[in-house]
């Protein structure tokens, strides 16, 4: 039997995974870079309905995957999810090309375009999202030492899709025409397709487990299990029917979610149900989960540590995620963007920032946690310091634009990304682990949900919140705070992270009781 070819001590599956992954990545931080520029713009919806609208875009992308991997695991696999998803956002940012195109002269068939080309996008990725990440572990035999390793690589590739993809998007899309924006959805609909391209071509080839059996194929096909005591052939996973893998049962079912994805987007734009469906699942699934009697007092514990990391990441994403709103708004009104007298940095390209400072800064917090070992603190705490550099960042921004009344150097929101990339890497890969290392086994899958509706209720704040950007002179107001002008919105974040930062650092000391031992 063939075994998976190697490149440096890593199998080239990884480099195949890496690629596909990367230039799917570059599709959409390059699509969302442009995103509320072209609803505001060119399709002139007004700040607060097209922050709401990429809220619930956001939240619905996080949502998506747990659907995705359901499928993929009772019916299609990874394989083929991969390449049905890849497909789907390639054809999704054909649609918003499309959208691009008639704007201007059916402004009507425009807005329908483009809220299908976003219900392709969401559909498309709950099915290539959380299927491409799940298969890097599986190249190497249990226990690995280069895990961790190719984490890394596969992280560096997310990250480069997500530093080239605004540039190339911004470079084309972002020139002060709204005409030429459907050339950003054109490029991000290239990239995709070069995406499924590099997946159909090499993975049968590369990406296979140490025994050389192909990966990701679909249940119930793999190589059976041999009973030891009665020689008799199983399979671990029952074949699943054969009309589930019929191509028109595929084709019909993507267009039904993509529907589904659209009224839903569509229906949250007018009755802002996101939230309560979000909260309501949320609780849900805890009761469900605590309800079962065979878990032990520690099992439990440790769930609830699981539910407050869940809450606080609402607040993280929340402020975290104002980068593709809000943010957008004030790169491109309120920050003066020429690096030469002659030439003016397109607003998109500040979307490249965070990418560009992760690739820098990962691999030197991933040294600085080796080098202090044990006295590292522990993963609560770093959660709740990546909260107040997330409010440290705002209220350096804040500091920036106080009694200003012209356009800001690009120093302060560059401060700012770089403060939020230090804040994100204490959090988001840090909760992932620590989510993983927690879960009971028989819960795994439901316990990921809750991280991921934390990530969607955050990201749908962050829409609603972008909706009080202040411009033009008007008044907002959240929760009896008033704002008038950007230092106070800017300030509304510090309060919100800052607060949710101190209070998880009180409760930190307890929190590493309830894990019982798990770091």
């Amino acid at each position: 039997m063939n075994t998976p070819a190697r490149t440096s001590g890593h199998p080239k599956g990884l480099y195949v995974l890496f690629a596909t992954e990367m230039w799917e990545r570059f599709n959409y931080y390059g699509m969302r870079a442009i995103l509320v520029l072209f609803m505001t713009q060119a399709l002139l919806f007004n700040d607060k309905f097209a922050s709401n609208l990429y809220g619930s875009y956001i939240g619905l992308i996080y949502l998506s995957p747990l659907l995705g991997g359901y499928v993929a695991d009772r019916f299609w696999g990874n394989k083929r999810s991969i390449l049905v998803g890849g497909l789907v956002m390639a054809a999704g940012e054909l649609i918003l090309f499309a959208c691009g195109s008639l704007y201007h002269s059916s402004p009507d068939l425009s807005t329908f375009l483009f809220f299908t080309g976003l219900g392709f996008m969401i559909a498309g990725n709950g099915f290539f999202k959380p299927n491409i990440s799940s298969l890097v572990g599986q190249l190497y035999p249990d226990n690995d030492t280069r895990k961790d390793a190719a984490y890394t690589i596969f992280y560096m590739g997310i990250n480069t899709g997500g530093m080239l993809g605004p540039i190339a998007c911004g470079f084309v899309g972002n020139t002060g025409d709204p005409a030429d924006f459907k050339w950003a959805f054109l490029v991000g609909a290239i990239a995709m397709v070069i995406s499924v391209i590099v997946q159909k071509i090499y993975h049968n080839k590369y990406v296979r487990n140490p025994q050389g059996q192909i990966l990701g194929e679909t249940p119930g096909t793999g190589a059976p299990t041999v009973d030891p005591v009665t020689g008799e052939k199983h399979l671990t996973v029952p074949p699943p029917p054969k009309a589930m893998l019929n191509p028109v049962t595929i084709v019909l079912g993507m267009l039904c979610f993509s529907g589904v994805m659209v009224a839903a987007m569509y229906l949250d734009t007018t009755v802002n149900y996101l939230f309560y469906l979000l909260g309501g699942s949320f609780l849900f699934i805890i009761f469900y989960i605590l309800s079962d009697k065979n878990l032990s007092k520690e099992e439990k514990q440790r769930i609830w540590v699981m539910v407050i990391i869940a809450f606080f990441v609402v607040f993280f994403w929340g402020a975290y995620e104002q980068t593709g709103a809000s943010l957008t708004f004030f790169a491109d009104r309120q920050t003066d963007k020429h690096i030469t007298a002659s030439y003016e940095m397109p607003t998109a390209y500040f979307q490249s920032f965070n990418s560009a400072f992760i690739i820098i800064f990962a691999p030197i917090f991933a040294i600085i946690w080796q080098v202090l070992g044990k006295k590292q603190p522990a993963t609560p705490t770093k959660m709740g310091i990546g909260l107040i550099l997330v409010a440290l960042g705002y209220w350096w921004i804040a500091h920036g634009v106080d009694n200003v009344t012209k356009p800001v150097s690009m120093i302060w929101l560059t401060g700012m990304y770089l403060l939020h990339t230090w804040g994100e890497l204490c959090l988001s890969p840090i909760g992932l682990s620590l989510f993983n290392k927690l879960s009971p086994i028989r819960f795994a899958s439901l316990l990921m949900a809750v991280w991921f509706l934390g990530n969607a209720g955050g990201n749908k704040l962050a829409g609603v919140l972008s909706g009080l950007y202040p411009d033009g002179g008007k008044t907002t107001s959240f929760l009896g705070y008033q704002i008038s002008n950007l230092h106070e919105f800017f300030m509304l974040f510090v309060f919100m992270a800052g607060a949710a930062g101190v209070i998880l650092l009180l409760l930190s000391k307890k929190l590493q009781k309830m894990m019982h031992g798990i770091q």
